[in-house]
């Protein structure tokens, strides 16, 4: 569960179960700040339902976030908005994130490295996170559990 799915019911039985997540609306750091300050803005503005009165972020919304502005990024690189020059140019694009890490396109399979954090529930619907990796996890696109999949070309393991 996130931020969203803890708005409409009763929190007090959930505190201190865990979530795991790539993204916590509670997460400390400026680029966080600003992204929470730009939606509560925009979504009073717009007077979003839900949202204009308390204004929530969750982690599909910060990875909607770093993908668009990865793809604007790609754009600019290939000064072309078609589609397999802008694929091209995505790879290897980089943008700080909400979150506080720097999140990276891979070069060869465009999975998206990103930090995962462990978040306890609070009672407000809120997240204290208590651990996160020392940064963004290199995505492995291939499981070995998946019999079609055992031997494909896997990304090397996080190192600890």
């Amino acid at each position: 569960v996130g931020e969203e799915e803890l708005r409409g019911v009763d929190t007090k039985p959930l505190v201190g179960h865990l979530a795991a997540w790539n993204y916590f609306m509670s997460i400390k750091s400026p680029a966080n700040t600003e992204f929470t300050k730009k939606w509560a803005a925009y979504a009073k503005a717009k007077n979003i339902p839900g949202h204009k009165d308390k204004p929530l972020t969750n982690d599909p919304m910060e990875a909607t976030y770093i993908g668009i502005n990865m793809w604007a990024q790609a754009v600019t690189k290939a000064k072309s908005t078609d589609t397999d020059k802008v694929v091209a140019a995505m790879a290897g694009q980089t943008y700080k994130a909400p979150g506080g890490f720097t999140s990276t396109m891979d070069k060869e399979n465009h999975h998206l490295h990103k930090p995962v954090f462990i978040g306890e529930i609070k009672a407000d619907g809120q997240f204290n996170v208590v651990w996160k990796t020392p940064g963004p996890v290199v995505a492995d696109p291939w499981s070995d559990y998946i019999a079609e999949n055992k031997g494909k070309k896997n990304v090397p393991e996080m190192k600890k």
